[in-house]
């Protein structure tokens, strides 16, 4: 099968989530590296008409919104499977993925990360404390409801990975190099221990900020 092309920014966690299911599937890609601020700019904005990173390229087929890709890898390597074939479990998974996007990067991520990795490692500017205080009650609230719906279970949606873990871990993985983790983990330490388990599997540890740079610098 044709190599798989990721279009991303090295340090995106959604690009890493991309990434991650791809070294899941033991699939070839070449990373494609979209230089920071690049990505609201052609010739990225003719692959992504938002400006966002990741696009995936397949065969001269373009796809963006991260879960459209990580569904699509899944349906065209089925091997090993990433969707739990049981319903309600599948819906967990789904329920999950949605947190993520709306909850979790939206108003936390895209705040406390932003503001204490993004901002100094790549613009060389101090994170603002203002924003990140004002974004801390709604991540008490997220990581509450992903501790919760996790509960005893290895993974989010029952005893496998699934597509649920890995586009929620890259998230948590930001968050955890923050001051706020410990407080944000104090009442919900299996997010903790699930986090450790996600960044010990293969994928993760070949996907890290530092790794997909290095492809970045090849490409």
């Amino acid at each position: 099968m044709t190599d798989f092309i990721v279009h991303s920014v090295a340090g995106s966690p959604y690009g890493r989530a991309v990434l991650a299911t791809l070294v899941e599937k033991g699939a070839s890609y070449r990373f494609a590296p979209v230089a920071p601020g690049g990505n609201r700019q052609e010739p990225h904005v003719s692959r992504h008409p938002f400006g966002r990173v990741p696009v995936l390229e397949h065969d001269g087929y373009m796809l963006y919104e991260t879960q459209a890709i990580l569904r699509y890898l899944d349906r065209v390597l089925p091997d090993p499977a990433l969707t739990p074939a049981d319903p309600k479990a599948a819906g967990r998974m789904d329920q999950v993925m949605n947190i993520c996007d709306w909850y979790l990067f939206q108003g936390v991520n895209n705040v406390i990360g932003f503001h204490r990795v993004v901002r100094p490692r790549l613009m060389g500017l101090a994170p603002d404390e203002a924003a990140i205080a004002e974004a801390m009650p709604k991540a008490h609230v997220v990581f509450n409801e992903l501790s919760r719906l996790l509960g005893g279970g290895s993974y989010f949606a029952g005893d496998k990975p699934t597509l649920a873990d890995i586009l929620v871990a890259p998230q948590l993985g930001f968050l955890a190099e923050t001051p706020e983790w410990a407080p944000l983990t104090e009442a919900s330490p299996n997010l903790a221990s699930w986090l450790h388990r996600m960044e010990a599997r293969p994928s993760f540890k070949a996907t890290t900020w530092e790794r997909v740079a290095e492809l970045a610098k090849a490409a």
